[in-house]
C-alpha cells in the first residue's frame, strides 16, 4: 500500500511497452492502457483543444503547438477549436481565469481552480469524467496567459515532446495511442519570478547560422530566429530575454517584428547589464544614432552629454510602453566597459545616483505609474560592485542582480539588510563567457551540481526575483539551460545534494530509460574532467605527469562509452546524440590530447591528428547532421584563440608564454569525502555534494552560518587518518574557488594535525586578480600549512567556520 501511494506521486511516460520514463508529478501518461486512464488520442480518436478567442495570443500559440505535438507522437494532431459543439471523443480545455468562459464556469464548480486566481504564472491540471455532456476531459487553467501556456507545454513534455525537440533534433517516439490519468488536481508555480537567458557573443555561432538558415532576407538574428527562441522559452517555462547585442547583430528593436513577436509570445524583454533602458548602445548609439536622430552622437558621458543620452533613453521607454519589460538601470561603457566620467569611484557613485534618479523619472512619466511599480534591475557587475559597495542611494524597489565571476561562482549575495529590500535580488550567471582570464565560448561544461550549489545559495539569501543566464549561442548548452530553467521553476527540484542525478533525469527524458544510465555516466564524467580544466583553458592550467595520464585515460574510456551507446541508439535519436553528447565529449577529449599529450611528449604528429579530428567533427556538426540544419552554428575556434590553433602553427604550446608551472607527482592525495569521521555538534551539518569540484566530490557544512573560531569544538569538522613518511609535512587543502557570502564575512577553513593548535586559513581571493584567475582556470582555491608529525601517522581535522566553504581534497608532501 505504501509503495502504491508513492507511485501516485510520480509522472510516468511510457514510450514503448517495456519502457517507463518517471518524473515527479501527479500525471500519468502512457502509450498503453492502464487502470483509470482515459484515451486522449488514438488512430481513430482525434482529440480537440478548446480555447476561448478572447484569451491571449500566447494561449492560442501554445494550444496550436500542443496540437502538433500530439501529432508528432500519434501521427494525428489534435484539432484546435473555439466553440464547444458536438460529441468529441476527448477534449482538452485550456484557458486563463477571467479570459475563458468555460474555465470561469468550471472555477465555480471546482474550488481547486479558483485557488490559483491572482497568482503569478501558476497553472493547474485536472481531469473530469464529464463536462457539458463531453466525456474524457482534461482541464488546463492558468492564473495568467503565461501560466496557461506553461500548463499546455507541461502536458507536451509529459507526453514525450522534449523542450529542445527542435533545437536539438530530439524526435519523440511514435505511438498510436496516448492514455492519460490525473488522479488529483496538479498545481505548479515558479520559485523565481523572472527566468530567462541572454544571447551573447553570437559572432561565431547563432548569428552566422541565423543569417544562413533562418533570417536569410536580413542576414542577421531576426524574427524567424526569435520566434523559435520564444517557443523554446515557453516550453522551458522561461519568460525573460536579454537579446543578442554584439556589433555583428543589429539591435533587437531595429526590426519592428521582434518586439511584436515578444508581445505575441508574452515574453518579458530586458537588456544586459551594459544596456540601460532597453537600449543597445553598440548598434543604436555607435552605428545608428545619426541615422535615427539626424545628428552625430557626442561623447558617451552623462556628466558632459546628459541631454542627448537622456533623450535616447526616453525614446526607448516611449517605444516600449505596450511591451512587458524589466528595465536595466544605471550606466556602463558602450560595450561592457567601465562607466566613463569621474576618475574616482566616489565620483562615479554620485554620477550613477543621478543617472538612476533621472531614469526613474522617465519611467514614471512615460508609463504613467510610480517608478516603484515598474520592474527594474541594477546589476553590480565587475567594477560596478565596487561602486555599489561605497553606499549608493539605490531605491528599495529596484532588484539587485548579483553577478557571478563569469566562471560560475557568485561574487556576493544579499546581506541581512539587503534581504529586506522590496525589490529583492536576482542572479546574472554565465554558462558561456568571452573575457579574462580566458574564454569558454566553444563547449558548455558548468555542471548541474555547481549551478545548484551557487544558485540555491543565492536563492536562500533572497535571490528569487530574477535569474538570467548568459547562454552564448544556446547551442551547445542545451542540457545546462534546461537544468537552469527547471531549477528556477522549482528551487526544491534539484537541491545541491541531488543535482548530480539530473544527468540521469535529463538523459531519460531525451533518450529513454534504456540509455539513461550510460549517458548520465558520460555527462557526469565530462563535467568532472572539465572542473579541473575546461577544454578551452588547457594551455593555462598546471598538471602533473600523473594528472595528464589520468585525464587522457579517462577521456579514452569516455570516448569508448560514447561509441558503445551510439551503436545501440535508434536512428531517430542519433543526430540529437551527436549534438548533446558526442560532440562535446570528443571535442574535450581531442583538445586534451592536442595540448596535454603534446606537453608530455612533444609529439606534433599526435597533436596535429587531434587538431584535424576536431575540424572533422565540427564539419560533421555543421553540414551532415540533421541534413545540414546547423550549418554555421559550430565554430571550433571562436575568437581564434591560440588554444584552438594547430600546434605546428603556434610558436610552441609546450614551452612559451602560457606554459604552466610544474606540478609534483609526489603528493599524497585524498578526497575530502574520504573522512573517517565527521563531527557535527548541532545536527547533521556535513554533507557530500556529488559532482562538485575538481574530483567530483565536495564536502560542505550545510548550516549556512559562521562560527566563532574561539571555540572550534562547537563547529562542524571532518577527520582523516593518513600514513606519512616524513616528520615535517606540508598540507595543501583544495576548495571550490567560491567567494565569501557578503562583506563582513570570511571564507576560511581550520586545520589541526595530531591535536596541534588550529590554524585558520582564508582561501577567498578578490575577483579579477592574478590569484583568482589561476583559481578559476584550475578549478580550486588552496591553502597551505606546515606541521610536524613524529609517529608517521597524521590525524588531520578540518574545521568549517564559515558558510559557503566547499572542501574537495587534501594533499600532503
Amino acid at each position: 500500500m505504501l509503495k502504491l501511494r508513492f507511485l501516485v506521486k510520480w509522472i510516468c511516460i511510457v514510450v514503448c511497452p517495456t519502457f517507463v520514463l518517471a518524473q515527479k508529478g501527479d500525471v500519468q501518461v502512457s502509450a498503453n492502457p492502464f487502470p483509470h486512464a482515459m484515451l486522449l488520442s488514438g488512430p481513430d480518436f482525434q482529440p480537440v483543444i478548446l480555447t476561448d478567442e478572447r484569451d491571449a495570443e500566447v494561449v492560442q500559440i501554445a494550444a496550436a503547438a500542443v496540437s502538433d505535438d500530439i501529432g508528432k507522437i500519434t501521427g494525428k494532431p489534435a484539432r484546435p477549436i473555439h466553440q464547444l459543439t458536438g460529441n468529441n471523443p476527448a477534449i482538452i480545455i485550456a484557458g486563463t481565469l477571467g479570459k475563458n468562459k468555460w474555465i470561469d464556469e468550471l472555477a465555480k464548480q471546482h474550488p481547486s481552480i479558483d485557488t490559483i486566481r491572482g497568482k503569478w504564472e501558476t497553472f493547474t491540471l485536472l481531469q473530469l469524467s464529464e463536462y457539458q455532456q463531453q466525456k474524457n476531459v482534461i482541464v488546463i487553467v492558468g492564473s495568467d496567459p503565461r501560466g496557461t501556456a506553461f500548463g499546455l507545454f507541461e502536458l507536451s513534455r509529459k507526453m514525450g515532446v522534449q523542450p529542445f525537440y527542435w533545437w536539438a533534433d530530439i524526435v519523440p517516439e511514435q505511438h498510436p495511442n496516448i492514455f492519460i490519468s490525473i488522479p488529483k488536481p496538479v498545481v505548479q508555480s515558479p520559485s523565481v519570478q523572472y527566468r530567462g537567458f541572454f544571447i551573447n557573443d553570437e559572432d561565431w555561432g547563432i548569428n552566422p547560422w541565423a543569417a544562413k538558415n533562418m533570417d536569410t532576407d536580413i542576414k542577421d538574428i531576426g524574427p524567424r530566429t526569435y520566434e523559435k527562441m520564444f517557443e523554446l522559452m515557453l516550453r522551458l517555462k522561461a519568460n525573460y530575454l536579454w537579446p543578442a547585442m554584439h556589433r555583428i547583430t543589429k539591435a533587437f528593436w531595429y526590426y519592428k517584428e521582434n518586439p511584436e513577436l515578444a508581445r505575441r509570445y508574452d515574453i518579458v524583454l530586458g537588456a544586459s547589464h551594459c544596456e540601460p533602458m532597453l537600449r543597445n548602445n553598440v548598434f543604436e548609439w555607435v552605428s545608428n544614432y545619426e541615422s535615427e536622430y539626424g545628428e552625430k552622437p557626442k561623447e558617451w558621458r552623462y556628466d558632459l552629454n546628459k541631454e542627448q543620452i537622456s533623450k535616447y533613453w526616453d525614446d526607448r521607454v516611449k517605444a516600449s510602453v505596450h511591451t512587458e519589460a524589466v528595465y536595466t538601470i544605471g550606466m556602463r561603457g558602450i560595450h561592457d566597459g567601465k562607466m566613463p566620467g569621474p576618475e574616482t569611484l566616489e565620483g562615479k557613485k554620485e554620477l550613477l545616483n543621478q543617472v538612476i534618479a533621472d531614469q526613474r523619472v522617465m519611467l514614471k512619466n512615460n508609463l504613467s505609474k510610480p517608478a516603484a511599480d515598474v520592474p527594474q534591475i541594477f546589476c553590480p557587475y565587475k567594477e560596478v560592485l565596487d561602486i555599489y559597495q561605497l553606499g549608493m542611494d539605490l531605491p528599495d524597489d529596484i532588484t539587485i542582480a548579483w553577478a557571478d565571476d563569469n566562471h560560475g561562482y557568485i561574487r556576493q549575495v544579499s546581506n541581512p539588510a539587503e534581504q529586506k529590500r522590496k525589490g529583492r535580488s536576482g542572479v546574472y550567471y554565465h554558462l558561456s563567457y568571452f573575457g579574462k582570464p580566458a574564454d569558454y565560448l566553444w563547449l558548455s561544461s558548468i555542471s548541474p551540481s555547481l549551478m545548484s550549489y551557487e544558485l540555491t545559495k543565492a536563492y536562500r539569501f533572497g535571490a528569487d526575483k530574477l535569474w538570467v543566464f548568459n547562454v552564448g549561442d544556446i547551442k551547445p548548452a542545451e542540457m545546462e539551460i534546461q537544468f537552469a530553467m527547471d531549477l528556477a521553476w522549482n528551487i526544491n527540484s534539484w537541491k545541491p545534494e541531488h543535482a548530480h542525478g539530473y544527468a540521469n533525469h535529463w538523459a531519460t527524458e531525451v533518450f529513454g530509460e534504456k540509455f539513461s544510465h550510460g549517458i548520465a555516466s558520460i555527462k557526469n564524467e565530462y563535467y568532472r574532467l572539465a572542473a579541473g580544466g575546461k577544454p578551452e583553458h588547457l594551455n593555462k592550467v598546471s598538471f602533473s605527469s600523473k594528472d595528464i595520464e589520468e585525464r587522457l585515460s579517462s577521456y579514452n574510456r569516455l570516448a569508448q562509452q560514447v561509441d558503445s551507446v551510439e551503436q545501440l541508439l535508434p536512428n531517430r535519436l542519433k543526430d540529437a546524440y551527436f549534438q548533446l553528447v558526442k560532440y562535446p565529449v570528443l571535442g574535450a577529449k581531442l583538445m586534451n590530447e592536442k595540448i596535454l599529450d603534446y606537453r608530455r611528449t612533444g609529439n606534433r604528429n599526435t597533436a596535429n591528428q587531434a587538431y584535424d579530428a576536431i575540424q572533422n567533427i565540427t564539419q560533421q556538426y555543421n553540414t551532415k547532421i540533421a541534413g545540414g540544419k546547423w550549418n554555421g552554428m559550430m565554430d571550433a575556434s571562436p575568437r581564434k584563440q591560440a588554444v584552438f590553433n594547430r600546434p605546428d602553427s603556434v610558436t610552441d604550446l609546450k614551452d612559451k608564454a602560457n606554459r604552466p608551472e610544474k606540478i609534483s607527482d609526489a603528493a599524497i592525495i585524498i578526497s575530502a569525502a574520504a573522512f573517517n569521521k565527521k563531527i557535527t555538534p548541532v545536527g547533521d551539518e556535513i554533507k557530500l555534494i556529488e559532482g562538485l569540484g575538481i574530483n567530483g566530490k565536495g564536502i560542505i557544512a550545510n548550516a549556512w552560518k559562521a562560527y566563532s573560531i574561539d571555540k572550534p569544538e562547537l563547529m562542524p569538522s571532518t577527520a582523516y587518518k593518513i600514513n606519512v613518511t616524513g616528520e615535517n609535512i606540508t598540507v595543501q587543502v583544495k576548495c571550490l574557488p567560491t567567494f565569501k557570502l557578503y562583506d563582513g564575512l570570511q571564507l576560511r577553513y581550520g586545520i589541526s594535525v595530531n591535536g596541534d593548535a588550529v590554524q585558520w586559513v582564508n582561501i577567498e581571493t578578490k575577483a579579477d586578480t592574478d590569484e583568482w584567475s589561476k583559481n578559476v582556470l584550475r578549478g580550486y582555491a588552496a591553502g597551505v600549512t606546515k606541521h610536524i608529525v613524529k609517529d608517521k601517522i597524521a590525524n588531520i581535522r578540518i574545521y568549517f567556520p564559515d558558510a559557503g566553504l566547499v572542501l574537495n581534497s587534501i594533499e600532503i608532501q
